[in-house]
């Protein structure tokens, strides 16, 4: 078995050999699925229709990818390296299922993905973030996504308000989709196995997509979760936070008396505003979506203003919050309903987060 003659300082803790002869490297995120059992239970609870366009990302050798081909129409695979290429093509060379198998060598995060209606994926875990948001923002919308994430960033994607893992990842993508935890995966039904266990997630877009200014959504979100455990009056009244809306509200308001004086024009300012969220770069943005603890700052380290510190601005800040009756709940265990009524009285007040 070729595997097996290779030299030992070759197979170290960054990669292991396969029985015919590739070398995967753990460096590179690539664990192979090697449990027939639980290809066929991703596919089954994938939902595939005998006339779906698959995409799978990180193709492999191509355990999932058979199975794939099995149950739909066509599978475009998208893989990066060019070794994983050659072995996919040589192994349906000659099947039937070489004229419904498109192979693209590329990074998926760089590639303009072409039309599909599921994603089937085990994915490498360092892409999990920025494929998941351009995979919600690829246009037109597939019907669904099932993709192995790791365990504790699956838990994150489906987190509720009040979770511990609950976070700006969460809020995010459940705002674009509907998301849903499908199995537990130990880290042996890999080859190499990974450090840690997987997580299979149903990822679902929302349809029709919600009507939000992604930026401003972003913006907002940021913030709440800047101490997610603290209360939102806590948070509103940081001096940076405060420096930052003030400023996005001064220039707002500087747009509006300019266009006004040009144009006659009261209502041109929400204009601005509301095109942003027309933008292509705004459809196909990626979110920065952090782990949660990159966004907390110590007690010690914030900079509150102190009660003797009240500026105009400032009241009228926490007006909006008095005004929802948010000013003593905390980002953690506000839902998606109540975050979107939030952010609509902070416009609705003039004051934006991008």
């Amino acid at each position: 078995m070729a595997g097996g003659k290779m030299k030992k300082e070759k197979s170290k803790h960054t990669s292991a050999p396969y029985q015919g002869g590739v070398t995967f490297h753990k460096s590179k995120g690539q664990h192979i699925l090697k449990n027939p059992l639980l290809v066929d239970s991703i596919v089954q609870k994938a939902g595939i229709k005998s006339t779906d366009v698959i995409l799978e990302i990180g193709p492999g050798t191509g355990n999932l990818t058979k199975k794939l081909l099995e149950a739909g129409k066509m599978v475009i695979a998208v893989e990066l390296d060019s070794r994983m290429v050659l072995e996919l093509e040589r192994r349906f060379q000659g099947t039937p299922y070489s004229t419904r198998l498109k192979v693209i060598q590329g990074d998926v995060l760089k590639t303009d993905l072409p039309y599909f209606d599921i994603c089937v994926a085990n994915i490498p875990y360092q892409i999990s973030s920025p494929l998941t948001f351009k995979l919600l923002f690829h246009q037109p919308a597939f019907r669904c996504a099932v993709i192995m994430f790791q365990k504790e960033f699956a838990m994150r994607l489906v987190a509720q308000p009040g979770d511990k893992l609950y976070c700006r990842l969460s809020v995010n993508t459940q705002l674009y989709a509907r998301v849903s935890h499908l199995l537990k995966v130990g880290r042996n039904n890999f080859r190499p196995p990974p450090k840690v266990d997987s997580s299979v997630v149903r990822i679902e877009p929302r349809k029709p997509r919600p009507q939000v200014n992604a930026k401003e959504w972003d913006g907002f979100i940021r913030i709440c979760f800047i101490r997610k455990n603290k209360t939102l009056g806590s948070i509103f009244r940081l001096k940076h936070v405060l420096s930052l809306l003030e400023k996005n509200y001064k220039t707002l308001q500087a747009l509006q008396s300019s266009q006004n004086a040009s144009l006659g024009n009261t209502d041109i300012g929400m204009d601005i505003i509301s095109s942003l969220g027309d933008s292509k770069e705004d459809q196909n943005m990626e979110m920065d979506v952090g782990s949660d603890n990159e966004m907390e700052v110590e007690d010690g380290d914030d900079d509150e203003d102190t009660e003797g510190e009240v500026s105009e601005f400032k009241v009228k800040v926490l007006d909006v919050l008095r005004e929802g009756q948010f000013e003593e709940k905390r980002a953690s265990k506000l839902t998606q309903q109540e975050f979107l009524y939030l952010l609509s009285l902070f416009n609705k007040a003039g004051i934006h987060f991008s």
